[in-house]
């Protein structure tokens, strides 16, 4: 008889890399976000933040300074009615009404919804805004108690994603007045946090954790109660519903001036447009002003900071509707270049950063991020974003500024990028807890040869080989532009020598596609991946073997119908339900795209848009998720969650706009005042669109774009300025 399987054991023990906690999935919550500067809050559908639901809290630099928060009448929980954030982020509106309220003998005393509350709630500048409108629709006046109840628990973000910690301050609490609770948190960091929560009108009873309104309300009568929460010791003497009326009326002014700057696109699909509108309005919610400019925070809960990699391929993708967030996200990653070496932050000169944290945990040491460097792609993409930034808008004046941080992270690339002098980047962590995986795919498990072993470093990964060769040719258009043609030459020497190594060292014929990586024994990874098919956004493939990969990236084992996975089926260490071995990124497929269509792949283009664009229909809010998992299409079904995936993410939120841009073939020559269109193209499920305000420098131009079969003619309704259109077909 055959001997009976031992069963797998599943230990605890074994690498974290700063795991987020999944014990319950955010994706079955489905939170309502906002977020504001460095504040964001997670609630749940009713406004509550549930003490035990994964993420929910508010937060502001990276502390968790409300760790509950729930509305109750007549002691119980309301029931909901409806439940949104507005299309622009500006506001989360929730309306609940009362269940059935008994007595202690079982007889009803207050039938269901005859007690409306319409909850207003919107973030800005460190502060929580909130009105409570609660009116009573019986025919004979009631009385009825309602509480809010609250907490406060400073948490690091890092132990809100489940981290232990040995020890911690201490929290105090105290009611300063009739209408004002104040928490205060001392900190082992020595900075001392505070958390305020006021009330108006006064509360009929307040302790540090409830605030207890007895209501009497004729029929048709309606209270109104305004509350704030601030996440600093506010100095200000506006009442709750002062700023509460304040706050909201500049709480939009963001919105309006990033809608006046960008270009608009609206088409004959009303879910596109949803999903459209949708992105634009995250994307200004992620925005955050630094002194260097705008800059797209990575995305909530998790990731609500500023993220070099991040920050750069969202400001790629969305360079051509908004290039003022490009300059943002330069000149915040240029003013945090690393100038020194200092392996406890992975740090070396000319390095753009990876992430920066302002929490406990971070200021005390006890994870590596407060400012941390181990990322082997921002550097060369950052040099990528110049370029492009520089092609976008002639803006020659603005690369003279960061042309010495160019200059610098070129260097860093030809020194301490290229670790054993091969010409190709390696990294390989400095602290033995710092991020063992330094691309994208940055999970311990994500990089791996074809028989599911780990690959040891220095590791070259493929994608990042593209980036260095786009960031080279880049640096040879700056330098032509600045005057330098001595250094053009050698930058493009640089590219081509690169481009040669490339396609020596990493194409598998076997396998009709580039390997993952190269491991520290220059021993390939030959594992399909979308990495591969990133490679074509940076142009380096031959043309022959770009037609390979396309194929490649949209047959079964890759495509699933809502995009492409980061591991083909079939391949080792395949799971649809992986962070990186078998899901599908968004951003990931609109790099790819890209890459597609500048080898001319149009109908790949399409597919994947409408992919995307089918996915994003049956997400909650039109909204693209950070990933989701990779398993094969099912008709009328829709894609699979990811429990713990951030949403929104920003270089997601970015994903329709590049997607738009790679079919419709969009790029610019300013010296020609030109915009150009590519051999556009729409896919099936729309017949128009329509590009409000695409401007080049301090022209602009409306253009409606009229699918007639595979043909898309480009008409100019309204040009303001000197540009010209100009359509290749």
């Amino acid at each position: 008889m055959p001997k009976a399987q031992q069963p797998i054991v599943l230990e605890a023990s074994g690498p974290t890399d700063f795991f987020i906690r999944a014990s319950s999935s955010m994706a079955e919550a489905r939170p309502r976000i906002l977020k504001h500067g460095d504040t964001f809050g997670v609630f749940d559908h009713y406004g509550d933040i549930l003490p035990d639901a994964e993420g929910n809290g508010l937060y502001h630099h990276d502390t968790r300074h409300l760790a509950g928060f729930q509305l109750f009448v007549a002691g119980r929980h309301p029931m909901l009615l409806s439940s949104t954030v507005l299309l622009n982020n500006a506001a989360l509106k929730a309306d609940l009404t009362n269940p059935d309220i008994l007595d202690d003998d079982g007889r009803l005393v207050l039938p269901r919804d005859v007690i409306h509350m319409a909850r207003t709630r919107f973030l800005w500048q460190g502060r929580l805004h909130e009105r409570l409108a609660v009116r009573n629709f019986a025919p004979q006046a009631v009385e009825v108690d309602v509480d809010l109840v609250f907490a406060a628990d400073f948490a690091d973000l890092f132990e809100a994603r489940g981290m232990a910690r040995q020890s911690r301050g201490q929290v105090r609490g105290d009611v300063q007045a009739d209408h004002t609770v104040r928490f205060d948190y001392d900190a082992q960091d020595g900075c001392q946090r505070t958390t305020t929560v006021r009330f108006e009108p006064p509360p009929t009873r307040l302790s540090i954790f409830q605030a207890r309104y007895r209501l009497h309300l004729a029929s048709g009568e309606q209270s109104v109660i305004f509350l704030s929460v601030d996440c600093a010791d506010a100095t200000d003497t506006m009442t709750p519903m002062q700023a509460f009326f304040h706050g909201i009326r500049h709480a939009r002014r963001p919105i309006r001036e990033v809608a006046a700057r960008s270009a608009g696109v609206h088409s004959s699909n009303e879910v596109v447009n949803e999903v459209l509108c949708r992105s634009a309005a995250d994307l200004t919610m992620l925005m955050t002003e630094t002194e260097g400019g705008p800059y797209p925070y990575a995305g909530v809960p998790w990731y609500s900071t500023a993220f070099g990699r991040d920050g750069l391929i969202t400001a790629l993708l969305m360079l051509w509707v908004d290039p003022a967030l490009a300059r943002g996200v330069l000149g915040s990653l240029a003013n945090t270049q690393a100038t020194t070496e200092d392996p406890a932050a992975d740090a070396e000169p000319g390095k753009i950063i990876h992430e920066m944290r302002d929490g406990e945990m971070a200021r005390l040491g006890l994870v590596p991020f407060r400012r941390y460097y181990g990322t082997v792609d921002a550097t060369p993409l950052f040099v990528v974003l110049a370029g492009a930034y520089y092609a976008r808008t002639g803006d020659l004046e603005a690369i003279r500024v960061l042309d010495p941080n160019i200059q610098a992270a070129l260097g860093w690339m030809e020194q301490y990028g290229d670790r054993d002098g091969d010409g190709l980047l390696e990294y390989g962590r400095r602290r033995e807890d710092g991020l063992l995986n330094q691309g994208w795919k940055d999970s311990h498990d994500s990089i791996f040869h074809a028989t599911g072993e780990i690959a040891r470093g220095p590791i070259a990964l493929i994608e990042v080989q593209g980036y260095a060769h786009a960031a080279y040719k880049a640096a040879a258009d700056i330098a032509t532009a600045l005057g330098r043609p001595e250094e053009a030459v050698v930058r493009q020497a640089q590219a081509e020598t690169l481009r040669t190594a490339v396609e020596k060292q990493f194409w598998c014929e076997d396998l009709g596609l580039y390997a993952l990586a190269l491991d520290g024994d220059k021993r390939p990874c030959a594992v399909r991946t979308s990495n591969a098919g990133q490679l074509l956004f940076s142009g380096l493939p031959a043309p022959n073997r770009a037609a390979r990969v396309a194929e490649a990236m949209l047959a079964p084992p890759f495509f699933s119908g809502f995009g492409i996975r980061t591991v083909a089926t079939g391949d080792a260490r395949y799971n649809p339900m992986s962070y990186h071995n078998g899901s599908i990124w968004p951003h990931d497929n609109a790099l790819i795209a890209v890459g597609l269509a500048r080898y001319g792949h149009k109908d790949a283009v399409l597919q994947i848009m409408e992919g995307l664009f089918n996915a994003a229909a049956f997400m909650d809010l039109r909204r693209l998720p950070e990933l989701f998992c990779g398993f094969r299409r099912a008709q009328g079904a829709a894609p699979t969650l990811y429990p713990v995936a951030c949403s929104p993410q920003a270089w997601a939120s970015a994903t329709p706009f590049a997607l738009v841009q790679a079919a419709l073939g969009i790029g610019f020559d300013p010296a020609r005042r030109t915009v150009r269109f590519e051999r556009p193209r729409l896919p099936a499920s729309l017949t128009e669109m329509r590009i409000n305000n695409l401007s080049l420098g301090d022209a602009a131009v409306d253009v409606l774009l009229t699918r007639a079969g595979n043909d898309v003619a480009v008409n100019v309704l309204e040009r303001r300025g000197e540009v010209e259109v100009v359509v290749t077909v």
